[in-house]
């Protein structure tokens, strides 16, 4: 089959994307790329939402969608195989680029393969280098032509190692208002305007609640004795994450704290609440954006926990993305967020820091007012939508290459 020119209007473009996240991160790419490419034809690895804009996904999205490295360990065999029947078809295939969303542990490797054969590669998402060794942005450098990314201290550090990476903005940050509709996200789950109300996700995977999923309900029962009137909101990622809270919950006390379980609608959860207690991760950005002071706890699988410990990989001691975030924004080194790690993930401890938020109104004012700083970060003074500046890269790299030919 006779592929399109790289700077023809009908190129193919293979993405590639491992997550939910990614799965929407796609979708919106897609949408901007085919203004500007009418007639691509867009395949590789995605989700439904991917598909619902005519993508063409090779695997299923759920192969990749994995954490921790006792996980991929486990699964190492399968995974080699798909990369290695997906690198032979992306080289025949010859698409005018090869876009990984996030997924490094899968993505980078197919991505260096395939550039070290000629074809243009792009990383959106960058992993995390400003956690973990620093040195892994030169391996970046070696998968990707252009590393797109989320966050603005992130092209600096790249830049160190000569790799071209851009800042595009994070898409959540188009995605919540600068002022958060408390009241309007109140009538929409109906719940009472008055009441004080805690929203809490333990996680969105079934992993995750395995770890964690008892201690937060335990965390947020406790958090509910000690405060009259509290309405507790927990909106489950997913079926499978929802059945799991229902048979938590079930064996939990039934009163008139008993927590309302809500499929989906994370997001008007965080905003109808006064304080959300959460798992570490991307949902932490969510909460930042949406204004609501948190709590944060994690523990990861023993051990993969083992193994970072014991090979220094990290090198940050904050966890939380809003905490990160502040230092690297300037707003000094006190923790916006209680963060709660692994053995200090109890529900007395998280029940403790949740309370203290709640009592406190001086200090939640302090941290929405940092939290609004941070949203406006995030946006960078950039025009469009993050999707829209990601094409623009994209497009502009695929320009080039087809220029210099």
């Amino acid at each position: 089959m006779q592929m399109a020119e790289p700077g023809s209007q009908t190129p193919l473009i293979a993405i590639l994307s491992g997550e939910d996240s990614g799965d929407q991160l796609g979708a919106d790419l897609i949408v901007a790329l085919r203004e500007r490419y009418p007639q691509a034809r867009f395949v590789g690895i995605g989700g439904a939402r991917m598909q619902a804009q005519g993508f063409e996904s090779w695997y299923d999205i759920h192969e990749l969608s994995l954490f921790g490295f006792s996980e991929v360990i486990r699964h190492l065999p399968r995974l080699l195989k798909l990369r290695k029947a997906l690198v032979a078809r992306l080289l025949k295939a010859r698409p005018a680029v090869v876009i990984g969303i996030d997924a490094p542990d899968f993505n980078l490797g197919v991505e260096q393969r395939l550039k070290q054969a000629g074809l243009l590669t792009v990383h959106y998402v960058s992993p995390s280098v400003w956690a973990w060794r620093e040195k892994r942005a030169e391996k970046i450098g070696r998968s990707a032509s252009r590393v797109l990314c989320l966050f603005p201290m992130e092209p600096p550090i790249y830049a160190k190692h000569g790799i071209d990476a851009r800042f595009v903005g994070h898409p959540l940050a188009d995605r919540f208002a600068l002022v958060s509709d408390r009241v309007g996200a109140r009538d929409f789950l109906q719940l009472p305007q008055q009441a004080p109300i805690l929203a809490v996700l333990p996680g969105s995977r079934l992993s995750e609640l395995a770890r964690m999923g008892e201690t937060f309900i335990a965390a947020a029962t406790q958090v509910a004795a000690a405060l009259p009137g509290l309405r507790i909101v927990i909106p489950a990622a997913n079926p499978q994450v929802h059945a799991r809270l229902k048979a938590i919950l079930a064996k939990g006390p039934r009163d008139e704290a008993v927590p309302l379980l809500l499929e989906g609608n994370a997001h008007e959860a965080m905003l109808a609440a006064d304080v959300v207690l959460l798992a570490s991760g991307t949902a932490t950005l969510e909460a930042m954006l949406a204004k609501r002071p948190m709590v944060v706890g994690y523990r990861v699988a023993p051990l993969s926990y083992r193994i970072a410990r014991a090979m220094k990989m990290l090198k940050t001691d904050v966890y939380a993305l809003p905490n990160i975030l502040a230092r690297a924004s300037g707003l000094g080194d006190e923790l916006l967020v209680p963060e709660l790690m692994q053995d200090n993930c109890t529900a007395e401890k998280l029940a403790s820091a949740t309370l203290a938020l709640f009592r406190d109104s001086e200090r939640r004012g302090r941290i929405v007012a940092a939290f609004e700083q941070l949203h406006q970060a995030l946006r960078g003074g950039l025009q469009g939508h993050a999707g829209d500046r990601a094409a623009e890269a994209i497009a502009e790299l695929m320009e080039e290459k087809h220029v210099g030919r």
